[in-house]
């Protein structure tokens, strides 16, 4: 799990303390500028508090490796970076960034089917539409097996069914799998009919299902 003390940061967040359960899914809704990105980004050590501690289970980020944890925990942003060359090539890339083995075409195709993108393996990347993009690093993060999932925004650029179809498709994997999914939405229906967990995130402080954790 994820557990955060005292943490400040980028004077937006101000968290006292907050417990984000593992092998669960977890939704952080709130206003543009509450702080959710940038709590997602501290998840990710992309970037460290200015004051406070975190730790996932027992191991402190204080004492972790940034970029050896960035294999363990994918972040996907909102606008995910696409690389030149075909549909495979943007899959196999980011388990060559993590020195994993490369992927079986069946376990490519897997990955797809899992965000509803049924597109040929050959096919260019940059054909692809926004909604197509992001649901293709979506299940280039899935690939990469990781123990956490880190989403900002997933369904931002996708129809209301796609998304749901998405949604329904990554929640019961992140459960089959005991993954923890940590996950920026604007849909309160997405967080309220997927989550086990709500954090609102209000002037960079959580409330954990509508509570303030002070």
């Amino acid at each position: 799990m994820f557990r955060l003390k005292g943490v400040k940061a980028k004077g937006i967040l101000s968290i006292p303390e907050l417990t984000i359960p593992a092998e669960t899914i977890t939704c952080i809704v709130g206003e543009s500028g509450s702080g959710k990105t940038t709590l997602l980004r501290l998840l990710n050590q992309l970037d460290s508090p200015d004051e406070g501690e975190i730790w996932f289970d027992e191991h402190s980020f204080n004492v972790t490796d940034p970029i050896e944890w960035r294999r363990n925990a994918v972040m996907v942003p909102q606008a995910p970076i696409m690389f030149k060359g075909t549909v495979e090539d943007n899959l196999q890339i980011g388990l060559s960034f993590a020195d994993k083995p490369t992927a079986t075409d069946e376990q490519m195709k897997q990955a797809l089917h899992l965000v509803c993108l049924e597109k040929n393996l050959a096919q260019d990347a940059e054909n692809l539409s926004g909604g197509e993009k992001q649901r293709l690093a979506l299940a280039r993060a899935i690939l990469m097996n990781p123990i956490a999932l880190l989403l900002d925004e997933p369904t931002s650029a996708l129809d209301e069914d796609t998304a749901n179809k998405v949604m329904q498709r990554l929640t019961a994997f992140s459960r089959e799998k005991n993954k923890t999914l940590v996950m920026i939405t604007h849909s309160r229906h997405i967080a309220d009919t997927y989550a086990d967990l709500v954090i609102e995130m209000k002037r960079g402080m959580p409330h954990v299902n509508g509570r303030n954790v002070q």
